[in-house]
C-alpha cells in the first residue's frame, strides 16, 4: 500500500510540474524581448529557441526510440547550406527554401536511417559520428559550391509577407512561433498510437517486435523527423547569421545538442527546452570568468548529474 501510495503521489508531482511547466515557459518567453538586458542577449535567446527546436528533434530520437546519435549537427549543417544556397544562387524566398531545407535533411535521415538503425548503442553512435563528420569534410572541401573554409556570407534576411526580419524582436518571434508549432507537432506525435509504439520500443526493443511492433520502420520515421527538425533550425541559423561555415556544424556541436537533451531530461519535451536554454545562456554568463568559465560550467553539469540524474524535468527510472 505505501508503495502505491509513494507511486501515485510521483505521479500528481510530475503531472503537477507538466502543468505549470509548459504555461510557464510561453509566458516567459512572450516577455523575454523586454526584460533581457540588451540587444546582445536577445540574439542569444534566439540562438538559444534554435537549439530548441534541435533538442525537440533529437529527444524524439534520442528520447523515445532511445538512439543515441552522435551526428545531429549533419543535419544541421545540411539545412543550413541548403537554405542559404538556395536563396544566394537561386534566389529563392526563405518561406520556400526553410521547408525544402528541411526536407533535403529528411532525405540524408532517410538514406542514413534505412541502413544504420538495425544497429543500436555505441555502434549507431560510432556511426553517427563518422557521418557527421563526413558531411562536414564535404562543406569544407566543395569549394565551387560551398566556398570551402570561407563560408557562406552575406545570406539574405527572410522576407516574410513582404516583411523584411531586420530586428532581433522580429527574428525571435518568428523562432519562438517555430519552437511552438515543434511542441505541438511532437506532443500529438508522442500521445498519439506511434509515440507508444515508440516508448515500447526505447524500453524493451524485443518485446516490441513480438507484439507486432515494426521496429525498424518507426525508427527510420523517427529519425527522418527528427532531421528534418534539423533542417529547419539550420535554415533559420544561415539566415539569422547571414553568414555560415563549416566551423559551425561540428561534433561538438552534436554533443552539445546530446548534453541538451540529458540535461531537460530523455523523453520530456519542455525538458528539451529547459536544456536548450540553459546551454546556451549559463555559458556565456560565465564568460567574465575568463579560463574558469568552462571549468565552473562543466562542475555545473557534474553536480547536476550527480544529485538529478534523470535530468531536470525527466523521471527518475525505477
Amino acid at each position: 500500500m505505501s508503495a502505491m501510495l509513494e507511486r501515485l503521489s510521483s505521479g500528481t508531482k510530475r503531472l503537477a510540474a507538466s502543468r505549470w511547466s509548459v504555461p510557464a515557459l510561453c509566458g516567459f518567453s512572450l516577455v523575454l524581448p523586454f526584460i533581457l538586458p540588451s540587444q546582445y542577449w536577445l540574439r542569444i535567446a534566439i540562438v538559444a529557441g534554435i537549439y530548441a527546436i534541435l533538442a525537440l528533434g533529437l529527444n524524439l530520437i534520442a528520447g523515445y526510440t532511445g538512439q543515441l546519435s552522435l551526428g545531429h549537427a549533419a543535419f544541421y549543417g545540411i539545412g543550413g547550406y541548403t537554405s542559404a544556397l538556395l536563396a544566394l544562387k537561386l534566389g529563392v524566398p526563405f518561406w520556400i527554401s526553410v521547408p525544402i531545407a528541411g526536407v533535403f535533411a529528411g532525405v540524408f535521415g532517410l538514406v542514413l536511417g534505412i541502413p544504420t538503425l538495425r544497429l543500436k548503442g555505441d555502434y549507431l553512435a560510432i556511426v553517427t559520428i563518422a557521418f557527421g563528420e563526413l558531411v562536414r569534410l564535404v562543406f569544407l572541401n566543395w569549394n565551387s559550391l560551398t566556398r570551402g573554409p570561407m563560408g557562406l556570407p552575406n545570406i539574405p534576411k527572410p522576407v516574410i509577407f513582404g516583411y523584411v526580419l531586420r530586428s532581433n524582436v522580429a527574428f525571435y518571434y518568428m523562432v519562438l512561433i517555430l519552437v511552438v508549432l515543434s511542441v505541438l507537432l511532437l506532443k500529438n506525435l508522442v500521445n498519439s498510437r506511434i509515440g507508444r509504439a515508440l516508448v515500447a520500443i526505447r524500453e524493451n526493443e524485443i518485446a516490441a517486435r513480438q507484439i507486432g511492433i515494426n521496429v525498424t520502420e518507426l525508427k527510420v520515421k523517427a529519425f527522418i523527423i527528427g532531421s528534418i527538425m534539423a533542417g529547419v533550425a539550420g535554415a533559420v541559423f544561415a539566415h539569422f547569421q547571414a553568414y555560415i561555415s563549416p566551423d559551425n556544424f561540428t561534433y561538438m556541436e552534436s554533443v552539445t545538442m546530446i548534453c541538451m537533451v540529458v540535461l531537460g531530461g530523455i523523453g520530456s519535451l519542455p525538458g528539451s527546452i529547459i536544456g536548450a536554454l540553459v546551454l546556451t545562456f549559463v555559458p556565456e554568463m560565465l564568460r567574465s570568468f575568463a579560463g574558469l568559465r568552462m571549468v565552473l560550467f562543466g562542475l555545473t553539469m557534474v553536480l547536476l548529474m550527480l544529485f538529478r540524474p534523470q535530468g531536470l524535468l525527466g523521471r527518475r527510472q525505477r
